[in-house]
């Protein structure tokens, strides 16, 4: 009797994996952006994903920027889109020296969750550390509704929230920080009308940024975005939300000063508490 050659058998020893990038689209079970969504935004579960590197570091939060693509020879049109990863650091990992100040005014149902973070236990401080992502998330889907000048916030999973990156998306380059820019004297008052613009509205609404500063605005093009908005403060329900109002403008007020454009910061925060309190 003669034998036969064994058979071989192929099989793929990571059949979950996919055809190209380093994992699948994390959109499938996130929380997803208001619509209507920017066309650029790319839905279909069968995209893939790699991380191209760290764009950003922070206290609280490093961000990344994020390739989604559809893999060449699948039915749907290859498309790509490049997009700013903000990943809050857990509990044991982040500061929140500065917490306090900024949950004043915000609650949570239930109190054992309040002492938690009060106290700053272990338990309180992941609380706190998803309540940031949480909280910056929402804040930019309804300032993107307002019209503001924001990055479109793509989808928020656990601690990792997708947004627009503000730039040259397809070379993967972020559009400078404003404090990082020198505009010409030409474009400044042009500037400072959309950063009163902003502030304005947002006042409207009862809001301030928390933390604006050069440092968090960007300048695309002639262009200003702001970004980093998980402290946003209720100008009326926190205690020191008239604080963080006055420390907003004097941080804008002084860079534009410095570059040369006179600016009255008296006016500006008197035109902001006016429209905060007039609901009042």
């Amino acid at each position: 009797m003669q034998f036969q050659e064994p058979f071989s058998f192929s099989f793929d020893s990571l059949p979950d994996a996919p055809p190209e990038g380093e994992r699948w689209s994390s959109w499938d079970g996130a929380t997803h952006g208001p619509k209507p969504r920017p066309d650029w935004v790319i839905t279909a579960l069968g995209a893939v994903e790699s991380d191209l590197g760290v764009l950003k570091t922070g206290k609280e939060a490093d961000v990344h920027i994020v390739r989604r693509w559809m893999p060449d020879g699948t039915t749907t049109p290859a498309v790509d889109s490049f997009l700013a990863a903000k990943r809050y650091r857990t509990g044991e990992h982040r500061m929140f020296h500065r917490d306090a100040g900024y949950h004043e005014g915000r609650r949570v149902r239930r109190s054992r969750e309040m002492r938690a973070m009060a106290r700053r236990t272990e338990f309180g401080k992941e609380l706190l550390s998803g309540q940031w992502a949480q909280a910056e998330f929402a804040a930019l889907s309804a300032l993107w509704e307002l019209g503001l000048p924001v990055p479109y916030p793509v989808q928020l999973s656990d601690r990792e929230m997708l947004m627009e990156l503000i730039g040259e998306p397809g070379a993967g380059v972020a559009a400078p920080r404003l404090a990082q820019t020198r505009p010409s004297a030409d474009l400044l008052p042009e500037l400072f009308e959309q950063l009163r613009t902003s502030m304005v509205t947002l006042a409207r609404r009862g809001w301030t940024h928390g933390d604006l500063s050069p440092y968090n605005v960007l300048l695309h093009g002639e262009r200003l975005v702001i970004i980093d908005w998980p402290q946003i403060v209720d100008i009326i329900g926190n205690p020191r939300g008239f604080e963080f109002l006055e420390r907003d403008v004097a941080n804008m007020c002084r860079w534009f000063v410095a570059r040369g454009l006179a600016v009255d910061e008296g006016e500006l925060l008197g035109d902001l508490v006016a429209e905060a309190t007039a609901r009042w």
